[in-house]
């Protein structure tokens, strides 16, 4: 009787730790290691090259817009986007963040931006800056994100001196892949993310062929080598691939802190 009643438990106590790592966010942070600090070398600004698609060079957000669907935390609100944005990827309304100095600059609260164009294999190349903001530390200072596809996501933060879940931190595959060493500037400062994406294969029926891979420099320092990525970055839970269109919108993060951007384009492998 007594070892049918552990038994019980055993069971019950496997139960609520699965479902607490469906629900909990904290469960899927990941603490060590922390990355080596590396000092970047100099910065060089990097203008586009002649077969470049050039997504944004200070000017206008013509190439953007405000996505009608955007993207989920968990498998369940990613399914729930996907089968929404897929039949309509094209819909969306004029952004809303600004644009000043040559940059763009996220308007907390008005959502993410997407590009109108659609890519998959890729290389990509952005700068962005973490305004200087005193009294905000972890997760709350300069967050944003890029999104490969809208799904696959390379954390964006202020690094520099500021302590959060490695998994979470600026370069990182989003609670996947920890960044080889930790590259970042200092806030206030540009820095670069140069990208080689390579989407997942998916068959006929839908099964997964082969995962998506990433490789990242960051401010000109290697910090993810040909990553396979799992699925979807997810804030809550772990992740799995959901069959999608070979080629999809790049988009751009609103975390609610005024991030800024510039000199973004992509080469289409």
């Amino acid at each position: 009787m007594k070892r049918a009643i552990y038994s019980t438990l055993f069971v019950f106590y496997i139960l609520a730790f699965a479902n607490a790592q469906e629900t909990d966010p904290k469960a899927t942070e990941v603490w060590e290691p922390v990355p080596e600090k590396v000092v970047p070398g100099a910065y060089q600004y990097s203008s586009a090259p002649s077969d470049a698609i050039v997504l944004f060079d200070g000017t206008d957000l013509s190439q953007w817009k405000k996505p009608k669907y955007t993207y989920g935390g968990d498998m369940k609100s990613v399914r729930e986007v996907l089968e929404k944005k897929i039949p309509n990827i094209d819909e969306g309304t004029p952004p809303e963040w600004e644009v000043k100095d040559g940059a763009m600059i996220v308007k907390p609260r008005s959502g993410p931006i997407e590009t109108i164009q659609k890519f998959g294999d890729m290389q990509l190349h952005l700068e962005f800056l973490s305004p200087y903001d005193p009294g905000k530390k972890g997760q709350q200072y300069s967050n944003s994100g890029v999104f490969l596809m809208g799904i696959y996501e390379v954390q964006v933060l202020n690094s520099y001196e500021n302590t959060t879940y490695p998994n979470g931190q600026a370069g990182a595959v989003y609670k996947q892949h920890i960044p080889l060493v930790n590259a970042s500037r200092p806030p206030g400062e540009w820095q670069t993310y140069d990208m080689v994406f390579m989407t997942p294969k998916f068959n006929e029926d839908g099964s997964l062929k082969s995962p998506a891979t990433l490789t990242v420099f960051h401010n000109g320092v290697l910090i993810q080598n040909n990553v396979s990525i799992e699925g979807p970055c997810l804030y809550i839970g772990k992740p799995s691939y959901i069959p999608h269109p070979e080629k999809m919108p790049l988009l751009l993060q609103d975390h609610g802190d005024k991030v800024r951007f510039r000199n973004i384009w992509v080469r289409e492998i």
